[in-house]
């Protein structure tokens, strides 16, 4: 009986010590897959992003303006107007005054201590 016993014990160790380093080895690995793609992975794909965006970043000199004719100063005075006027109806000027009035409590069966949870058996 005491060898089943000691062949047990020996057992459930031999399994935590499996469990533990394959986690551990799971980790680590995880740990240096990640620092490997962030220091040579994320470069090229941004080398690569470049190579087939084929263009240079555009400063914001370089994009052209483009007019509308029918875009006169009466319609921005419209739409700034409108937009004035819903941003002040959004902030209404209320009465400051707080009024607490206590409201009268009705007599319930369940929130009487009347009628116990604990009574007696007779």
């Amino acid at each position: 009986m005491m060898l089943l016993n000691m062949s047990l014990q020996v057992d459930q160790i031999g399994t935590g010590y499996v469990i533990l380093l394959s986690g551990l080895l799971i980790v680590f690995s995880a740990l240096l897959i990640l620092s490997l793609f962030f220091k040579f992975g994320l470069p090229v794909m941004l080398y690569v992003y470049r190579i087939i965006t084929k263009g240079r970043d555009k400063k914001i000199k370089d994009i052209p303006i483009a007019a509308d004719e029918n875009f006169t100063g009466e319609v921005a005075a419209v739409i700034s107007t409108a937009i004035h006027m819903y941003l002040n109806e959004q902030h209404d000027d209320e009465n400051a005054i707080l009024t607490i009035k206590q409201a009268r409590k009705l007599y319930s069966p369940w929130s009487s201590k009347i009628y116990g949870t604990h009574q007696k058996l007779r």
